[in-house]
């Protein structure tokens, strides 16, 4: 039942139809009895700034953030928690009173869902694709567990390379970023132990990221951050190459977990939120 004291969370995206995020966490709300609901609301870019107008007009309890606004919403925020600061993206939002405070759950839930898959992330070579909010999530929980290299694969190599800046700012990994496309992302991918799709390749359902899947070495693991009820399109044209490959379910459960406990100061009901987003 909502009711007028019913407290709304909202995800604010484009596209964001196809989030299974409200199912996800309306689910852990009525296990546990907490009077809040989240919803989807398509924000374009350029309506962002007005969108979080409304946000503070309307009183949301809280936000989750995703593709294309994990960056730019930074500005328009009231505080950062040190991990979004140093990340550079926010993907949570928790309002305190009049202030709305950004944080960064993608890096924890990432490095949780590696975790639970017995990958170990220090002295080992890592691919990325992409450069958005998501890769910097990423990068930098890669970064903070002491991976031996960094390889970022970007169409836009000026926004790789800004990334890259950014993970040596605080870590000593070594970091290139070089084009999606060539020899050398296909040098990159010869040695890569894990490679992570933080691209929005696969959302559709058919496309594949354009790289060398048969480059990288029989152990590599894929990993990728687009999440599905079954394998993405890069985890099937991996698994049919021999690679072990995931989608991002581990991910979102894990990043969702620590976003409800900061909006509602409940522990999250993780199986609960897991079955919702199988079913």
């Amino acid at each position: 039942m909502i009711r007028g004291t019913t407290r709304v969370i909202a995800i604010l995206g484009d596209p964001v139809e196809h989030s299974r995020s409200p199912a996800m966490h309306n689910a852990a709300f009525a296990s546990l009895g907490l009077d809040y609901v989240y919803v989807g609301m398509r924000v374009r870019p350029a309506e962002l700034r007005r969108a979080m107008l409304g946000v503070r007009a309307l009183g949301l309890a809280g936000l989750n953030v995703t593709v294309p606004h994990k960056e730019a919403i930074l500005p328009l925020l009231d505080r950062l928690s040190p991990e979004a600061r140093a990340i550079g993206a926010v993907n949570t939002v928790v309002r305190r009173g009049s202030r709305l405070e950004g944080h960064n759950t993608d890096a924890e839930g990432f490095r949780r869902a590696l975790a639970k898959l017995g990958f170990r992330a220090k002295g080992r070579s890592v691919v990325l694709l992409g450069a958005g909010g998501s890769a910097r999530a990423a990068a930098w929980a890669l970064a903070q567990d002491g991976v031996r290299s960094l390889t970022i694969l970007n169409r836009n190599v000026d926004r790789a390379k800004a990334l890259a800046r950014t993970i040596r700012k605080t870590h000593r990994t070594a970091t290139a970023a070089i084009p999606l496309r060539g020899n050398a992302a296909r040098d990159a991918l010869k040695g890569a132990d894990l490679v992570v799709n933080c691209t929005s390749v696969g959302l559709d359902g058919r496309s594949v990221p354009p790289i060398a899947i048969a480059a990288t070495p029989k152990h590599c693991l894929f990993y990728d951050l687009v999440y599905a009820a079954g394998p993405t399109p890069l985890v099937r044209t991996a698994r049919r190459a021999g690679r072990r490959a995931e989608n991002g379910f581990g991910m979102l459960l894990e990043q969702a977990g620590l976003a409800f406990r900061a909006w509602t100061g409940r522990k999250a009901p993780l199986d609960v939120m897991a079955r919702a987003l199988r079913e």
